[in-house]
């Protein structure tokens, strides 16, 4: 009788066990699908927040400015490449349109502690706010595109090309 008893029992943990094992693989499928992370790009608050976490990273390491590149909107990065043909036209080397995004220029006024963000169709603007509202307050443009959001740099705008008369153009 005792050994029947110890049988059941020892049964009754080994499927107790089991159970235990569907219901920890259950959860962790349910957790894998239901909370998975999202893509930095899916808000615009993300990408903002990404995109000055890359930012940080660039300082002449051509992978970072490239990471923090891959962010922009087409405009913005269409003026980049335009810049990166007229540096490379001065200089006489190739310049990236990813190098055209100064690290030295870069630098934050605060330290942001919170983003909001009003959007309105393809267009969102982001308020990203510092510890001291008032004063620590900026507003950073970004645009769906193909279903990512994108950070719209406004940059100062190119001047025209000029021609000087003696070119022989």
């Amino acid at each position: 009788m005792k050994g029947e008893a110890g049988q059941k029992l020892g049964i009754r943990i080994r499927k107790e066990v089991r159970l235990s094992r569907r219901q920890a693989l259950a959860w962790f499928a349910g957790m894998a699908v239901g909370c998975r992370r999202r893509d930095v790009d899916e808000t615009p608050e993300g990408v903002v927040q990404e995109w000055l976490e890359r930012m940080a990273r660039v300082h002449g390491d051509p992978r970072d400015a490239q990471q923090a590149y891959e962010l922009l909107s087409s405009e913005t990065k269409s003026n980049l490449q335009e810049r990166a043909r007229r540096a490379s036209a001065a200089t006489g080397r190739k310049m990236e349109p990813e190098s055209m995004l100064a690290p030295s220029r870069f630098s934050l006024r605060f330290t942001p502690r919170r983003m909001r963000s009003r959007v309105a169709g393809d267009r969102a603007l982001v308020e990203v706010v510092g510890s001291d509202p008032e004063l620590e307050r900026a507003e950073v443009p970004c645009v769906l595109e193909q279903g990512k959001w994108r950070v719209d740099l406004v940059l100062p705008p190119l001047p025209a090309v000029e021609k000087r008369p003696d070119a022989g153009g």
